[in-house]
């Protein structure tokens, strides 16, 4: 809305008489609240040619979201059921309920929390206990005694680890196993090599043995072995290449006999020399054991410093739940100090309840619907409505926004009426009446209502000239037509009834009416 509307529509209610009202909904419902203004009267005064006729709705624009509940909220004002006065005390009310809810919600989660201290604080106690923090600790500690624990648990100061310094002595350590499995592999394929040399050499000396066996045989030999070892002996013919000799054959046993003591003696000096290597290679294999001696020992110590350590931070970790549970944790005075708020917002509402309920908005209101009701069931029996001759009373609906009609058989709502006939005639006395009372009782509604073709349901749709329709009740017509001018006199001129219709009566006071035609 813009802001000269705005100033318009505040100066035309001002001038109209409305108060400054700001209508309040009830507490936990989901309207917002809004200001009462000429806009809202204005509902009351129009009745269009749809809306006139309509058995489901009494009022202009009803049929609209939120407009039925905007009626249901304001004409209890209009009718002066429900002020400023009323509407302040039910926004108070509002206002120290959501405190109280407030303050309740403060006061339980002071109590949830001061109950989750009491378990979470007892159970940090036999933590603090296990690591060591605490001693002495009674069996079942009240609250007072777990909070005393807490706090003594702050103040220890646990034994200190030294920081751990694993990358040198594990990198010496690692590398000299490293230099000495090493130095173990070289002994190791020395041995080796000594051993294939032994073992060659047992088969030299086997095979020299052998040879040198056959050899000897040749010593048996007498005169023959001064043969020609040019000549074959078996068939005398000359050799291409002649035969070794005796005496060859015997210088070669000769030196093969010198070579093989030589290499007995050489046997006992390859077995001194393999001894100190096993005894080098077992000094390595000591070195080695003893380095992982060393290894598993730091490992050992290294494990119980960050079992120190792990603990500590275990402790810190504890000390620091502590501290953030004691941070939460409220005195006995603070709850008691929600509790008391909690109370006074408790009586507070009470008060503005009882205040609120004896305003009781809604039997003002109907009281001022029964006053209504006075006039609109003496005009709808003599209008001769439906279900008006035997009717004790015909008023308004403020819960159905609609008109009923009371009898003796029970209460008829005006959509289970029938005939347009009725259901404009109801309009007519419901709305009649509800703008005689605001005349009489000095309420701030508009002093006009327009009503659009009431004739209608007597006539075909758009005629040239109503006067000369022939199947018109003229009778109903002339009654609905009288009751609006004797109602217009009533109000002595502080009611202007509006009307645009095709009827055109003859009679004087009708004609005198006539604006345009």
């Amino acid at each position: 809305m813009s802001r000269p509307f705005a100033a318009l529509r505040s100066e035309v209610s001002a001038r109209l008489g409305i108060e400054d009202f700001r209508f309040q909904p009830p507490a936990g419902t989901t309207r917002n609240a809004f200001d009462v203004s000429i806009a809202h009267a204005a509902l009351l005064c129009f009745q269009n040619q749809n809306e006139i006729a309509d058995k489901t709705a009494l009022f202009h624009r009803q049929t609209e979201t939120g407009m039925a509940q905007t009626l249901k909220d304001t004409l209890p004002y209009f009718l002066g059921a429900a002020g400023p006065e009323q509407s302040l005390r039910r926004h108070h009310l509002g206002e120290a309920i959501r405190a109280q809810r407030q303050a309740q919600r403060k006061y339980d989660d002071a109590v949830r929390q001061q109950a989750a201290t009491d378990a979470g604080g007892l159970a940090l106690v036999r933590l603090a206990e296990n690591e060591g923090l605490l001693t002495d600790v009674p069996p079942a500690p009240d609250t007072g005694q777990v909070v005393a624990l807490l706090q003594q648990t702050l103040d220890a100061s646990p034994r200190t680890a030294a920081p751990l310094d694993l990358p040198d002595w594990r990198y010496e350590l690692n590398e000299e196993r490293r230099a000495l499995r090493e130095e173990l592999q070289e002994y190791d394929d020395t041995l080796a090599a000594v051993d294939r040399w032994q073992e060659q050499g047992r088969a030299f000396t086997g095979e020299l043995h052998l040879q040198l066996d056959r050899l000897k045989s040749l010593a048996l030999l007498g005169p023959e072995h001064l043969h020609d070892t040019t000549v074959c002996p078996m068939c005398t013919q000359p050799l291409q290449e002649p035969d070794p000799s005796v005496q060859d054959i015997s210088d070669l046993t000769t030196r093969l006999s010198g070579e093989l003591t030589h290499a007995q003696t050489l046997q006992p000096v390859r077995e001194e020399h393999r001894r100190a290597l096993q005894a080098e290679r077992a000094a390595v294999a000591e070195r080695l054991r003893l380095n992982g001696a060393q290894l598993r020992e730091r490992l050992t110590s290294d494990e119980r410093m960050r079992n120190l350590q792990e603990q500590q931070m275990r402790i810190a970790h504890i000390q620091g739940r502590i501290a953030e549970a004691l941070s939460r944790t409220g005195t006995a005075s603070d709850i008691s100090k929600l509790r008391h708020d909690f109370e006074l917002a408790k009586d507070r509402v009470a008060t503005l309840q009882v205040l609120v309920d004896e305003d009781d908005v809604a039997a003002e209101t109907e009281r001022c619907l029964a006053d209504i009701a006075v006039d609109m069931t003496a005009w709808a029996k003599r209008l001769n409505l439906g279900q008006a001759a035997n009717a004790t009373e015909v008023s308004i609906s403020l819960n159905l926004l609609n008109v009923v009609v009371r009898s003796p058989d029970g209460r008829r709502p005006l959509r289970r009426i029938g005939s347009a006939k009725n259901h404009i005639g109801y309009h007519l006395v419901a709305h009649l009446a509800l703008h005689t009372y605001p005349r009489s009782n000095s309420r701030p509604v508009p002093g006009f209502i327009m009503l659009d073709q009431p004739t209608q349901a007597f006539f075909p749709e758009k005629p040239r000239d109503a006067s000369k329709v022939q199947d018109a009740d003229w009778a109903t017509v002339t009654a609905y037509f009288t009751l609006l001018d004797e109602v217009a006199q009533l109000n002595e001129g502080n009611l202007q009834i509006i009307v645009s219709d095709h009827a055109n009566l003859p009679e004087p006071w009708f004609q005198n009416a006539v604006i345009a035609n």
